[in-house]
């Protein structure tokens, strides 16, 4: 599913930029305990994020690419899903972005695509 091409950004959020936790590309999230009637009640984007995140942890980049949002919103629907307890942010294994075990793994999964 991707999101609504007539629908602007700042509508899906509200017109916030930023979340109360700052969120990687690399930070993964998943769905502990699913809520199908949660789920039918959110907007179409921030659906299609919590299923997405309900079939497996996955990156934040990830649930952007795979459900079609860009990333600032995708960041700011999983910080307001993440701030009702519905996603589970799973803690960082890294120092920072440029974390070098971080960096080798971007380098080995670009050797993979190519």
């Amino acid at each position: 599913m991707t999101a609504n091409p007539w629908v602007r950004p700042y509508v899906l959020t509200g017109g916030r930029t930023r979340t109360r936790q700052h969120l990687y590309v690399h930070t993964l999230v998943s769905v502990r305990n699913y809520d199908p009637s949660f789920a039918a009640g959110l907007l179409p984007e921030a659906r299609s994020l919590y299923e997405r995140a309900h079939a497996g942890p996955e990156s934040v980049a990830e649930l952007s690419a795979n459900c079609g949002i860009s990333l600032g919103v995708t960041r700011v629907l999983l910080g307001d899903l993440a701030a009702g307890n519905w996603v589970l942010i799973n803690p960082e294994n890294y120092r920072s972005p440029y974390d070098p075990s971080l960096l080798k793994r971007v380098i080995h999964g670009l050797r993979e695509l190519a």
